[in-house]
């Protein structure tokens, strides 16, 4: 996944940016591509941390039907297992798999950046709204390729 990319997950998970705007870009991809992101965000959403209840919670946010495929399947435990059992479900799926993942990462993540916030060894945890910091992940990515 591209820095540019992790760096907007990340404002989304901040609350800077709308969902939209990595709705468009997932939308965007060809179906190899869309379980390429959803893969790198299961990896993200076990990062955070999230608890069982996250589930549930993501889907009354993003106003998912908790009788939806994905949903099920995650409410019986958010593991790799279950994360991977997803991402490989139909193509018509894919819109609310992506709605869904964003939003338990959301949840997930709030919780841990309330108490990683600024730590100098996680950028992701670095707030977001200032672009000095944002200036900083980037070129100490350039600079390390």
């Amino acid at each position: 996944m591209k820095i540019e990319i992790e760096i907007l997950i990340n404002k989304y998970g901040q609350g800077l940016i709308p969902l939209t705007v990595l709705q468009e870009k997932f939308e965007a991809y060809s179906l190899c591509q869309k379980r390429s992101f959803l893969q790198e965000m299961s990896f993200l959403i076990i990062q955070s941390k999230p608890k069982e209840e996250d589930v549930d919670l993501a889907i009354k946010k993003e106003k998912l039907k908790s009788g939806y495929t994905p949903c099920v399947l995650l409410k019986k435990g958010i593991s790799s297992y279950n994360l991977e059992r997803v991402i490989n479900l139909p193509e018509n799926e894919m819109g609310k798999i992506f709605i869904l993942f964003m939003g338990i990462f959301k949840i997930a993540y709030s919780r841990r950046f309330k108490e990683e916030m600024n730590n100098i060894n996680k950028w992701w945890y670095w707030d977001l709204s200032d672009n000095s910091n944002v200036e900083r992940i980037l070129e100490g990515c350039h600079n390390s390729n």
